[in-house]
């Protein structure tokens, strides 16, 4: 199998990624083992690849937004079938125990396992993964599919956390892979969406997915919203946001990473705004933006890499040269 390896944490314009040649691992009891077809890149993998998060393991094959077919499965087994689409998502197994699991938040499980980080991902022709924590598809296009897994997914979970409803007014801050998916979901939601983003390109995307207002983060809306997403992992934004935001609201912070946020003003909370954060997410939540996918249908716009390209691919992730998702392909 091929894989793409991580052994030392570096920026992507020193292509810290290498394509290395390896034995097809066999899958342990309840295991299935696929052969990936597509893989998803997110700005967690950029994190993970240039230090911004610390390794768990090391080599590690990234990436956790993994569409493939099951070519094996492993003793235990069941329900389950050769050659039968499924998705694997950045949750990789939690411990079902703890009073995190319990309470059906397994998102915060301490013991929490996840693709691409705790155990080899989708950044490779072949990868292993629970049974439990590989989904069947909707009848959607298997490239468009792969960034549903963790940037449509996280993204859901942050509008569902800002306390949307429907018919209300909600601000976007960067708009990138889980935000250009997040939109079709409040229009789905008749939501007036206001976009902010500095990038030219990013803002004409919002604006034919059908945004109200489109603007830079420095600009003014023309009116407060009543909820709003960070989808940028940029601190400074979170006053700014704030100030754009009416009392009562809500605001969630959907990144795993974000840069130090600044000194701000006690007014800027006043009125009872609300600050959250939004961490990781659950199979539930994967279950249920597959089914809204499939009923709005939601489409992720892609630019496609060979997988040998994940370097190339991370670099337009970070310098936000992409409209919509990176997306890797496995041509073997």
């Amino acid at each position: 199998m091929r894989a793409m390896v991580l052994r030392r944490q570096k920026p992507v314009e020193r292509r810290p990624l290498a394509c290395v040649e390896r034995e097809t691992p066999e899958p342990g009891p309840g295991e299935l083992l696929l052969r990936v077809r597509y893989c998803g890149i997110c700005r967690t993998d950029l994190h993970l690849v240039e230090g911004d998060m610390p390794l768990r393991r090391r080599p590690i094959v990234p990436g956790h937004q993994a569409v493939g077919v099951i070519e094996e499965m492993g003793r235990g087994v069941t329900g389950c079938k050769r050659g039968r689409r499924v998705g694997v998502p950045w949750i990789a197994g939690s411990c079902g125990a703890c009073m995190h699991c319990r309470q059906g938040r397994e998102n915060l499980c301490e013991r929490l396992a996840f693709h691409g980080w705790s155990r080899d991902g989708g950044f490779a022709s072949h990868m292993t993964v629970r049974a439990d924590c590989a989904f069947p598809l909707p009848r959607l296009p298997d490239e468009h599919v792969a960034p549903l897994l963790c940037a449509g997914v996280v993204g859901y979970r942050a509008l569902r956390r800002a306390r949307i409803e429907r018919g209300s007014t909600v601000a976007l801050w960067g708009f990138g892979s889980s935000a250009h998916i997040g939109i079709q979901i409040l229009r789905h939601w008749d939501c007036k969406v206001q976009v902010f983003t500095r990038s030219r390109a990013h803002q004409g995307h919002a604006r034919a997915l059908g945004a109200s207002w489109v603007g830079s983060p420095k600009a003014r809306a023309p009116s407060l919203s009543e909820s709003a997403v960070i989808y940028a992992p940029v601190g400074e934004l979170v006053p700014r946001a704030l100030r754009n935001l009416a009392p009562g609201g809500t605001l969630a912070l959907a990144d795993i990473h974000m840069t130090p946020l600044p000194t701000m003003e006690y007014a800027l909370l006043w009125k009872e705004k609300t600050v959250t954060s939004v961490a990781n997410s659950t199979r539930d939540d994967v279950r249920e933006l597959l089914r809204l996918a499939a009923r709005i249908p939601l489409r992720s716009e892609v630019t496609l890499f060979p997988l040998e390209k994940a370097n190339e691919a991370l670099l337009a992730v970070k310098r936000s040269r992409l409209r919509g998702s990176a997306v890797l392909v496995n041509e073997a």
